[in-house]
This record gives structure tokens, C-alpha cells and sequence, in this order.
């Protein structure tokens, strides 16, 4: 059955930009939440108990009907958290060999940071926003509530929790205010490990 991750680190190691009392809520309370029920949802179904958790929403229309819609957004929601963590850490900084791929992309990393941005700003509702690849390039992209980009085959490599549960108790509704302050928690050697094991089809989310 599925398990919550270790953070890896403590839960004020990114203040001031994100506060301990949302991420130690947003560790034990949502993401448990997002894996209590989908260890419930798979309690009648011991052939899907062995699967990862990325396994099962990759392609959801092999997932029973009954509990279809419960392993999309728990699945996503156990599956997007498990990423999320280990892309946080502060005072980490592009490598120069990255830098270059987000140049190549995007023309330069402030064109980047604009874009990126853009789109997260530009999310309705709850979701999230998303560093990918597709078909070898690098794309931005949203999706609404714990859906994730591997459901549509393009390979996640870094992403930003838009719920407001991330981000209310000290941004309360300045979600461009929180969005800014998060480059500066982003664990870009992890984004450019998993950019590296996506290329060489060995990504794996958990």
C-alpha cells in the first residue's frame, strides 16, 4: 500500500518563502489525505496494489470505472506531492550545462521565469503548473486539480502546487506574490537529474 514519503529536510527549511505551519499541513494532512484514500479506493482491487502510484494514473482508462475518478485525483494528488518535495531547497543554483538547455528553450532564463509564470498566473481555480517534456522539448503547462502531464505522455520534470492550501496562510490570495517567491526554493540540481533520467527513459516520480 501506499506510504507518505520522508521530506528529506524539516519542515521551516524553507521560510521565509514558504512557512512551516503550510508545509508541515501540506505534508501530513493534504498529502496523507491524497494517499488514505487511494489505498482505499484500491482495497477491492489487490491487482492494482502493487503498482506505483504513477503506474496507475499514466493510463487512467485501464483503471476500473468505479474507482476511476478516485485514482486520478488521489493517484495525482499522492504522485504530484511525491515530486513536489523533493523539488524544494533554498539557496540552490542553476548549473551552467542547464542553463544553456533553458536558453536553448525559452531564449533566456528571465524569458523562462516570465513564462513560466505567465502560465501558472493564468491557472482558474486549483492545479498546477508544470516544466515537461515533450517529444524532447522543453514545454510549460497547466493542469487542473492533481492531474499530471504523464497522463497525457509528456514527462514532468518540475512543478508548482497552485492550490491555495500552498500558499493561503501567508500569501492569503496573492498567489503572484507566492509564485514569485518560489524560484527561490527551487532544487534545480533535482530538476536537472530528473531532465537527465527523462531523456534516458529512466524518470521515475517515486
Amino acid at each position: 500500500m501506499h506510504t507518505l514519503p520522508n521530506l528529506g529536510y524539516v519542515y521551516n527549511a524553507l521560510e521565509p518563502f514558504i512557512d512551516e505551519q503550510t508545509m508541515r499541513i501540506h505534508h501530513t494532512k493534504h498529502h496523507q489525505a491524497y494517499i488514505d484514500k487511494l489505498n482505499d479506493a484500491l482495497k477491492a482491487y489487490p491487482e492494482l496494489q502493487n503498482k506505483k502510484a504513477e503506474e496507475l494514473i499514466k493510463d487512467l482508462n485501464k483503471i476500473p470505472e468505479q474507482i476511476r475518478t478516485a485514482v486520478r485525483n488521489h493517484g495525482g494528488g499522492h504522485v504530484n506531492h511525491s515530486m513536489f518535495w523533493k523539488l524544494l531547497k533554498k539557496d540552490t543554483k542553476i548549473s551552467k550545462e542547464f542553463l544553456k538547455i533553458i536558453e536553448k528553450s525559452f531564449g533566456s532564463f528571465d524569458k523562462f521565469k516570465q513564462a513560466f509564470s505567465e502560465v501558472a498566473n493564468s491557472l482558474f481555480g486549483s492545479g498546477w503548473c508544470w516544466l515537461v517534456i515533450n517529444k524532447n522539448k522543453l514545454e510549460i503547462v497547466k493542469t487542473s486539480n492533481q492531474d499530471n502531464p504523464i497522463s497525457e505522455g509528456k514527462i514532468p520534470i518540475f512543478g508548482i502546487d497552485l492550490w491555495e492550501h500552498s500558499y493561503y496562510i501567508k500569501w492569503t490570495s496573492r498567489r503572484a506574490d507566492y509564485i514569485e517567491n518560489f524560484y527561490n526554493v527551487i532544487n534545480w540540481k533535482q530538476v536537472e537529474e530528473n531532465y537527465e533520467k527523462a531523456l534516458r527513459g529512466s524518470f521515475s516520480v517515486i
